[in-house]
């Protein structure tokens, strides 16, 4: 879905990328320079190149400064950076070999991993700062609402950008944990600038929006009810970089190349905030108002796995999935 001034943001959940990983008009529609195969191509001056499957999205701006820092041309890796709209186009071309990583929100790789799609995780994508009022994603309200608490959000018509995921999981959790019914609750799927409008116009009660959706919530006077990542768990591993498991047992070196890459680039990016709002110019097209003024996510170099164990568990709560999945074969060993 379009966001804001044309960036595109959604987490997409991974119900459609499973029937899509046998479509291949789907696939082909992701796009790549590598093979079905999974091999990875020769990049220039000896490198090996591989693609990376992103979404245009404040998250995964640690990548995109990696590049520019030469962290991956130092480990012999040439890296194409080819966005998507989320883990529904992502997946199943990481899963196909048509990118060789891909990165994806923690809910999705393990409801794909319950459906049988061979993934694994191999870093760190981005984490929830752990302070409430002050993170990336929150759930909003116009002003002069009644809804104060994560409790009042029990019964209410809230606007998600997808159903059956990590903003309804997280949320359903915020309101059980604070004694609240989250069955009750209305879900309406609405891309996060018509969330924006929608919680402004009354069409819904509350919305969950990420950044830079949340700073142009609170531009237009709406106010924070509740920081539904910080409030499941403030270590919450929102998001990780994967390849297929075939792939990380091929190319063992390539893998661990990437990973060490990876780090360093996260490393910083947490480091450097206003490197992180330079680069996020050149692939979004955010306003500079607003991007002074965001949220910036974490980024550590250590998947939570705690965290990944909470979400399993809450999506059979929430009954996203019958089971809990094996998540020693999705995590990294």
């Amino acid at each position: 879905m379009d966001g804001l001034s044309g960036v595109q943001v959604t987490r997409r959940g991974v119900l459609g990328a499973v029937a899509a990983v046998t479509g291949a008009g789907a696939l082909a529609a992701c796009g790549s320079s590598s093979d079905s195969s999974g091999a990875s191509g020769s990049g220039s001056a000896g490198t090996t190149a591989i693609t990376v499957g992103v979404i245009p999205i404040v998250d995964v701006a640690p990548i995109y400064l990696g590049v520019k820092q030469g962290y991956f041309k130092a480990e012999g890796l040439e890296v194409k950076l080819q966005t998507a709209q989320g883990g529904a186009a992502i997946v199943p071309a990481v899963v196909s070999g048509q990118y060789q990583f891909g990165f994806s929100n923690s809910v999705s790789l393990i409801l794909a991993s319950s459906k049988g799609l061979k993934l694994k995780a191999v870093a760190e994508g981005v984490s929830t700062t752990g302070v409430s009022g002050k993170d990336f994603g929150a759930v909003v309200v116009k002003s002069g609402s009644s809804i104060t608490n994560a409790k009042d959000l029990e019964g209410k018509k809230i606007g998600v950008n997808t159903l059956n995921n990590i903003n309804t999981t997280t949320i359903n959790k915020a309101v059980r944990d604070a004694g609240g019914d989250p069955s009750t609750i209305k879900y309406t799927e609405l891309g996060f600038p018509d969330i924006v409008s929608a919680v402004k116009k009354g069409d819904i009660d509350a919305g969950q929006v990420v950044e830079p959706f949340l700073t142009t919530a609170e531009s237009q006077g709406m106010t924070q009810v509740v920081s539904n990542y910080v409030a499941t768990d403030p270590n919450l591993t929102v998001a990780m970089y994967f390849t297929s498991q075939q792939y990380a047992q091929q190319h063992a070196d390539i893998v661990a190349k990437f990973t060490t890459a990876m780090n360093k680039s996260l490393e910083y990016a947490n480091s450097n905030g206003d490197a992180v709002r330079d680069i996020l110019s050149t692939y979004t097209d955010i306003d500079k108002a607003v991007l002074a003024k965001i949220t910036l996510p974490k980024w550590p170099t250590e998947i939570n796995d705690d965290s990944i164990s909470l979400l399993a568990d809450l999506a059979v709560t929430d009954k996203l999935i019958t089971s809990k999945p094996d998540l020693s074969t999705l995590l990294p060993s």
